[in-house]
């Protein structure tokens, strides 16, 4: 697949270089002279030093043979304007814009991706409209061809909703929930004297009598697809599919239990700090407007008490009058007189989503050390996001990143709803529907073999979902999800048909 990419940014370059890993065609266009040399110097692919909203800059980057243009410049016109520029020239072409603007939002409505015949007949598939409140995954932003623009990925919304998973899940660690299926993906650090330390994953169902499943491990820096003899260590992390309840009792068994989070604490007011808050107080009144009716509801929050701290006074008085049912300090949370005036350290939860991330991080880490029990910090990319983990933070949010996974997911085609990048971002988490015409339709599992030590981990048929063994036929409208590491696309291609 052709992809030209507008915007060198940490976005696009992380996009560039997952999309080039994966063997596609890729230009680049970014106007900054600095960046489009550290681009040219570490991807390889086309670098073209120019304005993005210029149709010469995109035809000379190869726009007239594309299959997908994605803009994420820092400007949100900019972005709009040039998809509406390629638009009008190549209609048929898959155009993305990365927006911030909440008013661009609200003028979208929910529908369907086109599917790949009708992109490339020129035609649109009609829209259709996503009841309020719903989790559409990454298409809860699609649009009704605003400027020509098939979706528009909305950052503060995606990390917010990432935020909010974490805590209606109790903070204990990075969870992945599967829409439509009761499993989810959890991350467990084994520490010393843990029941796991030692553990052959062979006897791995000695401990844990429910079905679940231990799909990846991250070693000293090494993302390890593991095997029956692998055994664990302490310093380990690892990653187990189960049910929420089955999830419950081996967070217990790692002496990680969950309790109630009542008192949450929220370091930064700004867009994302906001979207947090309304989702935590699950205010009627917001979620009528368009974009607070995308986030997911959250459980009953009678007894929830949640702290905004802002440092900016203009900016409190304003959430004072947008938030009266919380508690609004103006304060630096880095004064730790502060810290122990306020009892800020009797929080259940702090929630770090200031715009620099080195005090996100430190924030955290230093409430921990005060007494507060659960940690989520809002942090730029993976590498930071590695840092934070082994520092001691519970959830660690790369903004970036859940923006890039958003994109890709947008990108797939032939039957792929989701993908998500977990580990280092070296592992990939794909959500595949087989449709009729999938080689992999009526084939038996044992037949499926994806390079690295792939898995296919969980399968969602009609109202049921389990793990499948060596019995299992991939069926029609079957939704599997399946890990692989990153370079496995093209073997996966053999089974499901064009992704990208």
């Amino acid at each position: 697949m052709r992809i030209v990419i507008v915007g060198g940014g940490m976005v696009g370059s992380q996009l560039a270089r997952h999309l080039i890993q994966e063997k596609h065609d890729v230009s680049l266009i970014e106007p900054n002279e600095e960046r489009a040399r550290h681009a040219s110097n570490r991807l390889d692919c086309f670098v073209l030093q120019d304005e993005g909203n210029s149709l010469n800059a995109l035809e000379e980057a190869g726009i007239a043979k594309a299959d997908a243009l994605v803009c994420v410049t820092d400007s949100d016109e900019v972005n709009m304007i040039t998809c509406g520029l390629a638009a009008s020239r190549y209609p048929a072409l898959l155009k993305i814009a990365r927006v911030r603007n909440h008013d661009y939002t609200r003028l979208t409505r929910g529908g369907e991706r086109p599917s790949p015949d009708k992109k490339a007949a020129g035609r649109e598939a009609p829209a259709q409209e996503v009841e309020a409140g719903d989790r559409a995954g990454p298409r809860a932003f699609e649009d009704s061809r605003i400027l020509g623009i098939d979706f528009f990925v909305h950052p503060d919304v995606e990390v917010s909703r990432s935020v909010l998973n974490a805590v209606e899940h109790g903070a204990m660690g990075d969870i992945l929930a599967f829409a439509g299926t009761p499993y989810e993906l959890g991350s467990i650090d084994i520490e010393a004297e843990s029941v796991f330390d030692g553990l052959e994953l062979n006897n791995f169902r000695t401990l844990v009598k429910g079905e679940s499943l231990v799909t990846l491990l991250e070693r000293k820096g090494e993302c390890i697809l593991p095997r029956g003899s692998t055994v664990l260590a302490r310093g380990d992390r690892i990653h187990i599919l189960a049910q929420e309840k089955e999830l419950n009792a081996i967070f217990n068994l790692a002496g990680r239990a969950e309790k109630p989070l009542r008192k949450i604490g929220i370091v930064g007011g700004g867009r994302v700090g906001s979207l947090i808050a309304e989702g935590l107080l699950d205010r009627e009144t917001e979620k009528k407007k368009g974009l607070f009716s995308l986030l997911k509801s959250l459980i009953p929050r009678s007894s929830r008490r949640v702290i905004i701290i802002e440092e900016d006074y203009g900016r409190s008085k304003e959430l004072a009058d947008r938030f009266p049912e919380a508690l609004i300090l103006n304060e630096d949370i880095s004064d730790e007189s502060f810290v122990a005036e306020e009892r800020i350290d009797d929080l259940d939860l702090i929630i770090t989503a200031t715009e620099d991330q080195e005090l996100n991080m430190i924030a955290a880490i230093y409430l921990k050390s005060r007494g507060v029990r659960r940690a989520i910090a809002l942090v730029t990319g993976l590498g930071y996001a590695a840092i934070a983990r082994q520092l001691g933070v519970d959830v660690v949010i790369p903004m970036k990143s859940v923006v890039v996974d958003s994109i890709l997911s947008h990108l797939m085609g032939g039957g792929v709803r989701e993908v998500h990048r977990i580990g280092d971002g070296s592992i990939d988490i794909i959500e595949i529907e087989i449709g009729p015409a999938s080689p992999a339709r009526d084939m038996p599992i044992t037949d499926f073999k994806i390079p690295a030590g792939g898995l296919v981990m969980l399968v969602n048929r009609k109202d049921h979902s389990f793990i499948p063994r060596g019995d299992y036929i991939f069926r029609t409208a079957d939704r599997i999800i399946l890990i692989a590491k990153n370079g496995s696309e093209a073997e996966i291609e053999k089974f499901f048909g064009t992704l990208l």
